[in-house]
């Protein structure tokens, strides 16, 4: 990955973009955008769309979801203390003990998850895992004035983590699920400009996909695309707390072999055999995920936009997925880029992805 692509990725981890607070993301995606696609716009959903070949055909959507998980300020007590919510699915064993950042209008103010210390909690209650509504957030402050002076019901709120680099070109972060995907599709697109293909291509970084896949759906409906790629995460089944039956419900995925093509009902079958081919032609590694279902991510909702969309879903595999210390490969992401422009470049007007 060249210099330039690693600095954009770093700059974009380490924004806070909960799902429907994801502004901050959001323009710095679309400034990287402007360098290079046709027309750069947000959607009244928050959707960020850059577009390549406008005019050419087919349309193509490239969706990567720029949400992360977070939490919002609930309740502030009468000693300054911070109850908080999640925003998407936490593991409530994760937030405890953790430092936080919190978007308020006057910028980012620092904070503390505390609870009971273990020294004076009961045996029992030692045993349960503590529930987020019953941690709280301190910022430092005296009163329930002082805090409010700065923080407001419903500033959005992340773990305060920044992207690092690990051996082996991996990097750790926060929001790798799924800025990575926003990530991957505006990198795809870049290859695309630089080449332009016979397609009219959309890239898109999607909003709320953490608490039900909104923005795909909205933006879906307004593209209006014959073909849909999904970039997301998945599990990646390579480390120690993953044995032998885990592989067989999950799959055999690991980190640094190759983005993960997923196949299944939720995927055009079309779609799956050109990215396939295209993988292989180009000398690209690959790795194929079966899911017997609608796959949570943007492609279910793709799939299912106005009379229906031929749908692709490439992941990321990801380690400790849904916590502050998310790992990927990448490689994996130069290799996801390439093999979706490589495949974007295969398709024209009369290429036929009805399934039979």
């Amino acid at each position: 990955m060249e210099k330039a692509e690693f600095e954009f990725l770093r700059d974009l981890l380490n924004t806070m973009s909960p799902s429907g607070y994801e502004e901050e993301a959001s323009v710095l995606w679309k400034k990287k955008a402007g360098t290079f696609a046709e027309k750069v716009w947000t959607d009244y959903h928050g959707n960020s769309i850059a577009v390549v070949n406008e005019k050419g055909s087919p349309r193509v959507m490239l969706a990567g979801h720029i949400d992360e998980i977070g939490f919002l300020v609930k309740y502030i007590d009468d000693k300054g203390f911070i109850s908080f919510a999640p925003i998407g699915g936490h593991d409530p064993q994760i937030p405890q003990g953790q430092r936080v950042w919190i978007k308020t209008q006057k910028g980012k103010i620092p904070g503390v998850i505390g609870k009971k210390p273990i020294h004076l909690l009961d045996p029992e209650d030692r045993k349960k895992v503590v529930q987020i509504e019953k941690l709280w957030i301190d910022i430092g402050a005296g009163s329930k004035e002082e805090a409010e002076k700065l923080v407001k019901i419903g500033d959005p709120i992340t773990l305060a983590y920044s992207m690092e680099e690990l051996l082996n070109n991996k990097i750790v972060s926060k929001g790798i699920d799924d800025k990575v995907g926003a990530f991957v599709v505006l990198e795809s697109l870049r290859l695309l400009a630089e080449d332009k293909p016979k397609a009219a291509v959309y890239s898109v970084a999607t909003v709320q996909e953490e608490i039900g896949l909104r923005g795909a759906k909205t933006s879906a409906f307004g593209i209006d695309p014959r073909v849909g790629i999904a970039v997301d995460v998945t599990f990646a089944t390579d480390s120690p707390d993953f044995d032998k039956s885990d592989r067989k419900k999950i799959g055999d995925i690991k980190i640094g072999k190759g983005p993960v093509i997923a196949r299944g009902p939720n995927i055009n079958h079309k779609v799956f055999e050109l990215l396939v081919k295209t993988a292989e032609e180009e000398g690209i590694p690959y790795q194929i995920e079966g899911i017997p279902r609608g796959t949570g991510t943007d492609a279910n909702v793709i799939q299912l936009t106005r009379a229906g969309v031929a749908t692709g879903l490439i992941s990321i595999p990801n380690r400790n997925m849904h916590t502050p210390c998310e790992i990927v490969s990448l490689d994996d992401l130069e290799n996801a880029y390439k093999l979706i422009a490589a495949f974007v470049r295969r398709i024209d007007e009369d290429t036929e992805f009805r399934p039979y």
